[in-house]
């Protein structure tokens, strides 16, 4: 859960009316632009970067972002268009390029080598131009240690493929950091962030920015933009719409500038007391894997919504693999529409109609370079073949089309591969494939990371739209205005138990809060 803090007030860099003045811009982007065939990804974009000032940019999945980022990286070039720094014309033909500039990005997807150590990781690209004979590991141990040391408690000898994912972005923002970069781009960086490790992030963000390192910072949350940034910059269908002193703008004119309209209706109208059920879909009782969470009951009504919250790593996401039977033996008793559910594995409770959509979207939830329609079957490929096992392609592109409709899928052919999608579409796929077997409880572990505002909209619509027509839905998330707005009740879980549930009026975030951080578990 996030809760920045508010940036402490310090000079800007002087400014002429509302235009920064020359020799104040590190970096600036005059109108670029960049196709890919038919698809205009940036339409004459112009941007510009201050000396020590933490930059947010801002826009929904596919309105050019990345586009730009790896452009002024190095991976993309321009179609047309000027990039200078320092006031001068640059041609930055590949990444190496762009840290020969003093540009370092980290991007929202890791891309680390899991079969090396931490240190070596971080400092992979001084080794790989490095003449020497031998690596001095003990001298590489000693660097990468002072670096990870600003970050987090990390032994630099861990090899990468034992670290959590959240780990794995810090180690990716620690290698950054060895670049001595002018220009560092951060993108989504605090997705995969414990609060504290976000807090840890910020700190030394203001730290940078304060050495008069400039920060380019891409994140789909206002509450992060508006306490940690300078300015904002808000792109739309590859165009710049605005720019703005954070201090001028607040996150309603940031999010309808996203959007091009006006959104008042980011989640929709929960259950009516009225309407409300007595019939479980799902109860669990003393539901305990011995280690990791412990004592679990609750329960979930037809028609409702129910959120988990808890800090990362308090347990949430393994208490909803346990009633799946993804990774572990538990004991307990689980009810499904009144009947004992025991599965064996996770096949047996897609077999029984429980699915569960993993956070780790790209990693577990999608398979990225096969087509939009093999996904949507993957759970279940009896329900697309013959009654000899022969796979019908034409039934299966049907089945996606169908699903895709539903859940206002935008993508050019079904045959196409899913890398092919924004992030917000990409979810929807990966949720089309839970809705495929139709499911009767759809676990989701934070079913809107990384997607954008209009796409939010779209899938809280979609998940209260199955809850009214009787699918169980669960949620995990570390947003908290997703758990209120979202959720009919909230159980909150803290060290593998759950300390207390609100709802109704009691559903606020100084409540779940509360229930987060209190030391007894049995207090609440």
């Amino acid at each position: 859960m996030q809760h920045a803090h508010r940036r402490p007030n310090r000079p800007l860099p002087k400014t002429d009316g509302d235009k920064p003045m020359t020799e104040d811009l590190l970096l600036k982007i005059s109108d670029v632009s960049k196709s890919f065939g038919s698809v205009r990804a940036l339409r004459g974009v112009n941007f510009d970067l201050r000396r020590g000032e933490i930059h947010a940019l801002a826009g929904e999945n596919g309105a050019g972002k990345s586009t730009l980022m790896n452009i002024i990286d190095g991976i993309l070039h321009p179609d047309s268009g000027e990039i200078l720094i320092d006031g001068q014309a640059v041609s930055i033909a590949s990444p190496t390029r762009a840290q020969q500039l003093g540009i370092g990005f980290v991007h929202q997807e890791i891309a680390l080598c899991p079969d090396v150590s931490v240190a070596e990781n971080i400092f992979m690209a001084a080794t790989n131009v490095s003449r020497a004979l031998v690596m001095d590991y003990g001298d590489l141990h000693a660097k990468a240690a002072t670096t990870l040391g600003q970050l987090c408690d990390i032994s630099p000898a861990t090899l990468v493929r034992d670290l959590s994912i959240s780990n794995q972005q810090l180690v990716e923002i620690a290698k950054a950091l060895t670049l001595e970069c002018r220009v560092l781009i951060l993108d989504e960086p605090t997705a995969a962030l414990t609060e504290k490790e976000a807090q840890i992030l910020f700190g030394i963000m203001r730290k940078l920015a304060d050495q008069g390192i400039s920060i380019i910072y891409i994140s789909h949350r206002m509450v992060e933009i508006f306490d940690n940034c300078d300015r904002v910059t808000v792109f739309r269908d590859g165009q710049h719409i605005t720019t703005q002193e954070v201090a001028d703008i607040g996150p309603d004119d940031v999010v309808n500038a996203m959007v091009g309209r006006v959104i008042d209706d980011l989640y929709p109208p929960k259950l009516a007391a009225a309407d409300r059920s007595d019939d479980m879909i799902l109860e669990v009782r003393n539901l305990t894997d011995g280690n990791r969470f412990h004592d679990i009951s609750f329960h979930l009504k037809r028609g409702e919504i129910l959120g988990f919250g808890g800090l990362i790593g308090s347990g949430r996401s393994e208490i909803a693999k346990g009633v799946c039977r993804l990774e572990c033996k538990v004991r307990g008793e689980t009810f499904l529409n009144g009947a004992p559910l025991t599965p064996r594995d996770y096949q047996d409770s897609i077999q029984a109609g429980v699915v569960y959509l993993s956070e780790d979207r790209k990693g577990d939830g999608i398979f990225l370079d096969m087509a939009i329609s093999a996904n949507v079957s993957a759970l279940d490929l009896q329900r697309v073949s013959s009654p000899l096992g022969v796979l019908n392609s034409a039934l299966e592109t049907q089945q996606a089309a169908d699903l895709g409709r539903m859940l206002n899928l935008k993508c050019g052919k079904l045959s196409d591969p899913v890398s092919s999608l924004s992030g917000g579409n990409q979810q929807k796929v990966a949720i089309a494939k839970m809705l495929s077997i139709n499911p009767k409880l759809i676990i989701l572990d934070e079913p809107t990371r990384g997607v954008d505002v209009g796409a939010k909209c779209e899938i809280h619509r979609i998940l209260r739209a199955l809850a009214a027509q009787g699918v169980g839905i669960v949620v995990i998330s570390s947003e908290l205005p997703e758990l209120i707005g979202l959720c009919d009740r909230v159980a909150v879980v803290r060290e593998g138990r759950i300390s207390g549930e609100v709802s109704g009026a009691q559903m606020t975030e100084e409540n779940i809060m509360q229930l987060v951080s209190v030391t007894d578990a049995t207090a609440a």
